[in-house]
């Protein structure tokens, strides 16, 4: 399997590459150059195959003869060392609990695949690597979790100062060592800018063996694929489902369409949105215009440019009739967020976070407008992440989890930078790399 830019000027890599750089030389995102299908002996018998046997027979035609079968075979088995259950909340809709890794967030899949990957990448490399990644939330904790003491890679985090729950804080700024946090005083598109320029900053690049983790990065994208397989395995109804994606950077749901045109079975994909809401206005209008983040409750996904995006458009060879007969979109206010935590915790005994919940209340519009359909939505982070917005919204404590009491005693250290290039650039290039 080979790679190439979405800019169309740079070399083909294979996996390992695309993976140690991240993003292309000419500023591209890497794309795989054919979508492998997945032969029926597999997508007939989802439910008769192990977990970590069919995620790796979904990863395998993307990494290739880069890694040997039996170390990948143990990448996948620790990447997804955790349950990931399908819960009915209620007639024909589902919740695919995202939840149960150690960060308690989606993105531990992603986070764990990619840094056992470039640890194994890293042995072969005579430079230190340094993971320079931005996050609105919940990257920072996975990817500081994933890479802890990886030998051979240092991280920085850039997340945006105020607009991050305080779990999600304490997760990324808590583990020290080689990882280091950037807070910023601005917002996540800010953070997103100075990590692209940076890899654009050639000077920089001659200095610094640099890469990402965020979900840019193919090894951070690809295994997402996962979640949707492992709800097939799971799912009973006899027609397939629709998926609600809490969507920021569209990595996640861009991983579920790949999922799809591997020969996975769903009926359609909504994106649900914030009030950032680029994409429904560009399936709406046909008008892709990137705006300033709005700061929502539901702050991992405010993004006003999503990143991925230009990924699913690539999917359907940027045809917007195309792409709209498998994907749609909706914007939820945090109005109708903190009322959807409320109702659903009230009637259905269940607690979703508040990107779950902007999740829930789109299949909810979906399925008014097509009756009988039936959908999952990806439950992506546990409500004590957001125990700042949920709390009040239910007037009771959220349980902690064990997994966490433990770093929410521990004290904050990130460094503060305002939004200035120089200055980051300062950083990396002058602090101790471990």
């Amino acid at each position: 399997m080979h790679y190439y830019s979405l800019q169309h000027t740079a070399p083909r890599v294979d996996f390992r590459t695309a993976t140690i750089q991240g993003q292309a030389p000419d500023g591209g995102l890497y794309f795989p150059e054919s979508i492998p299908q997945l032969p029926a002996s597999i997508l007939n018998n989802l439910a008769g195959l192990s977990r970590e046997a069919l995620a790796y027979e979904v990863i395998r035609p993307f990494v290739g003869d880069t890694i040997p079968e039996d170390e990948l075979r143990r990448i996948v088995a620790e990447t997804i060392d955790f349950p990931i259950p399908l819960k009915q909340v209620y007639d024909g809709v589902y919740s695919l609990e995202l939840f149960h890794g150690p960060t308690l967030a989606f993105k531990d899949i992603g986070a764990r695949f990619m840094s056992r990957c470039l640890g194994y990448f890293a042995r072969d490399e005579k430079q230190p690597i340094t993971v320079l990644v931005a996050t609105s939330g919940d990257t920072g904790g996975a990817v500081a979790s994933g890479f802890h003491n990886v030998e051979g890679v240092r991280v920085v985090i850039l997340y945006p100062s105020g607009k991050v729950s305080s779990v999600q804080e304490k997760q990324l700024t808590t583990f020290g060592d080689n990882i280091h946090a950037l807070e910023v005083d601005g917002n996540f598109d800010d953070c997103q800018q100075l990590v692209k320029r940076a890899f654009k900053d050639a000077e920089l690049t001659s200095q610094l063996f640099l890469t990402s983790a965020n979900s840019i990065n193919v090894a951070r994208w690809l295994p997402q694929q996962f979640y949707y397989f492992f709800a097939l395995q799971q799912w009973k109804e006899k027609q397939p489902p629709v998926f609600s994606v809490p969507s920021g950077n569209f990595g996640n749901i861009c991983a579920g369409m790949m999922a799809w045109k591997a020969g996975l079975p769903v009926r359609h994909f909504i994106a649900a949105c914030n009030a950032n809401d680029v994409v429904p206005r560009f399936l709406e209008t046909g008008d892709y215009e990137p705006r300033k983040a709005i700061p929502t409750i539901s702050n991992a996904m405010d993004v006003g440019d999503p990143s991925n995006f230009v990924r699913i458009l690539e999917l359907f060879g940027k045809d917007r009739d195309q792409l709209k007969t498998m994907l749609s979109s909706y914007r939820t206010s945090d109005q109708r967020t903190r009322e959807l935590i409320r109702s659903m915790y009230q009637q259905h005994a269940y607690l979703p976070d508040p990107h779950g919940a902007v999740g829930f209340d789109a299949l909810a519009d979906w399925i008014g407008q097509h009756p009988g359909q039936k959908g999952i939505v990806l439950e992506t982070a546990h409500p004590i992440k957001f125990l700042d917005v949920v709390e009040p919204v239910i007037g009771q404590p959220v349980p902690v989890p064990a997994s966490i009491e433990e770093t929410l005693t521990k004290t904050k250290n990130a460094t503060q930078i305002e939004v200035d290039y120089s200055k980051m650039k300062d950083y990396l290039v002058n602090s101790n790399p471990f």
